[in-house]
Protein backbone atom coordinates (compact mmCIF):
# COMPACT_ATOMS: atom_id res chain seq x y z
CA UNK A 1 0.00 0.00 0.00
CA UNK A 2 2.91 2.35 0.73
CA UNK A 3 4.16 1.94 -2.84
CA UNK A 4 0.76 2.93 -4.18
CA UNK A 5 0.68 6.02 -1.98
CA UNK A 6 4.16 7.07 -3.13
CA UNK A 7 3.18 6.53 -6.76
CA UNK A 8 0.12 8.73 -6.21
CA UNK A 9 2.26 11.45 -4.61
CA UNK A 10 4.74 11.34 -7.49
CA UNK A 11 1.90 11.62 -9.99
CA UNK A 12 0.35 14.57 -8.17
CA UNK A 13 3.75 16.30 -8.07
CA UNK A 14 4.20 15.78 -11.81
CA UNK A 15 0.66 17.02 -12.52
CA UNK A 16 1.21 20.17 -10.47
CA UNK A 17 4.53 20.89 -12.13
CA UNK A 18 3.26 20.31 -15.65
CA UNK A 19 0.08 22.30 -15.07
CA UNK A 20 2.08 25.31 -13.89
CA UNK A 21 5.07 25.22 -16.27
CA UNK A 22 4.13 23.46 -19.52
CA UNK A 23 1.99 25.47 -21.93
CA UNK A 24 1.07 22.47 -24.11
CA UNK A 25 -0.13 20.54 -21.06
CA UNK A 26 -2.16 23.53 -19.89
CA UNK A 27 -3.79 23.84 -23.31
CA UNK A 28 -4.62 20.15 -23.35
CA UNK A 29 -6.22 20.38 -19.91
CA UNK A 30 -8.41 23.20 -21.24
CA UNK A 31 -9.22 21.00 -24.22
CA UNK A 32 -10.22 18.19 -21.85
CA UNK A 33 -12.45 20.56 -19.87
CA UNK A 34 -14.17 21.57 -23.13
CA UNK A 35 -14.31 17.99 -24.41
CA UNK A 36 -16.18 16.63 -21.39
CA UNK A 37 -19.44 18.48 -22.09
CA UNK A 38 -18.99 18.62 -25.89
CA UNK A 39 -18.62 14.84 -26.10
CA UNK A 40 -21.94 14.49 -24.28
CA UNK A 41 -23.73 16.35 -27.07
CA UNK A 42 -21.86 14.67 -29.92
CA UNK A 43 -22.19 11.07 -28.82
CA UNK A 44 -25.26 8.90 -28.74
CA UNK A 45 -23.88 6.25 -26.38
CA UNK A 46 -21.59 5.95 -23.40
CA UNK A 47 -19.11 4.12 -25.62
CA UNK A 48 -19.04 7.08 -28.01
CA UNK A 49 -18.71 9.53 -25.15
CA UNK A 50 -15.74 7.73 -23.65
CA UNK A 51 -14.12 7.33 -27.06
CA UNK A 52 -14.21 11.10 -27.53
CA UNK A 53 -12.98 11.81 -24.01
CA UNK A 54 -10.47 8.95 -24.16
CA UNK A 55 -8.77 10.24 -27.28
CA UNK A 56 -8.18 13.58 -25.51
CA UNK A 57 -6.82 11.72 -22.46
CA UNK A 58 -4.55 9.76 -24.82
CA UNK A 59 -3.26 13.05 -26.23
CA UNK A 60 -2.53 14.29 -22.70
CA UNK A 61 -0.77 11.03 -21.85
CA UNK A 62 1.47 11.26 -24.92
CA UNK A 63 2.25 14.90 -24.05
CA UNK A 64 3.27 13.83 -20.53
CA UNK A 65 5.58 11.15 -21.94
CA UNK A 66 7.03 13.64 -24.44
CA UNK A 67 7.73 16.08 -21.64
CA UNK A 68 9.47 13.29 -19.71
CA UNK A 69 11.63 12.49 -22.72
CA UNK A 70 12.56 16.15 -23.16
CA UNK A 71 13.37 16.55 -19.46
CA UNK A 72 15.57 13.46 -19.53
CA UNK A 73 17.40 14.65 -22.62
CA UNK A 74 17.95 18.09 -21.08
CA UNK A 75 19.28 16.49 -17.89
CA UNK A 76 21.83 14.50 -19.93
CA UNK A 77 23.05 17.43 -22.01
CA UNK A 78 21.85 20.80 -23.21
CA UNK A 79 24.37 20.78 -26.04
CA UNK A 80 23.39 19.63 -29.49
CA UNK A 81 23.67 15.91 -30.05
CA UNK A 82 22.12 14.10 -32.98
CA UNK A 83 20.69 11.28 -30.82
CA UNK A 84 19.14 13.71 -28.34
CA UNK A 85 17.63 15.64 -31.23
CA UNK A 86 16.15 12.39 -32.57
CA UNK A 87 14.70 11.48 -29.16
CA UNK A 88 13.04 14.88 -28.84
CA UNK A 89 11.80 14.79 -32.42
CA UNK A 90 10.31 11.32 -31.90
CA UNK A 91 8.47 12.55 -28.81
CA UNK A 92 7.17 15.49 -30.80
CA UNK A 93 6.06 13.16 -33.60
CA UNK A 94 4.17 11.01 -31.09
CA UNK A 95 2.28 14.11 -29.92
CA UNK A 96 1.51 15.06 -33.52
CA UNK A 97 0.17 11.58 -34.26
CA UNK A 98 -2.05 11.69 -31.17
CA UNK A 99 -3.35 15.13 -32.20
CA UNK A 100 -4.17 13.77 -35.67
CA UNK A 101 -5.95 10.78 -34.11
CA UNK A 102 -7.99 13.09 -31.87
CA UNK A 103 -8.89 15.31 -34.82
CA UNK A 104 -10.04 12.32 -36.87
CA UNK A 105 -12.17 10.88 -34.06
CA UNK A 106 -13.74 14.23 -33.20
CA UNK A 107 -14.17 15.14 -36.87
CA UNK A 108 -16.02 11.90 -37.56
CA UNK A 109 -18.23 12.46 -34.52
CA UNK A 110 -19.08 15.99 -35.67
CA UNK A 111 -19.82 14.87 -39.23
CA UNK A 112 -21.97 12.01 -37.96
CA UNK A 113 -23.89 14.35 -35.65
CA UNK A 114 -24.50 16.91 -38.40
CA UNK A 115 -25.15 14.63 -41.37
CA UNK A 116 -25.91 11.21 -39.92
CA UNK A 117 -23.90 8.03 -40.14
CA UNK A 118 -22.41 7.37 -43.59
CA UNK A 119 -22.74 3.61 -43.09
Amino acid sequence: MERLIKAWQNSVRAFRRLSTTETAFQQELILLALALPAAWFLSNSWRGYWLLVGVVLLLIMVEVLNTGIEATCDAVSREFHIDIELAKDCGSLAVLISIMLALIVWGLAIVETLFGSPF
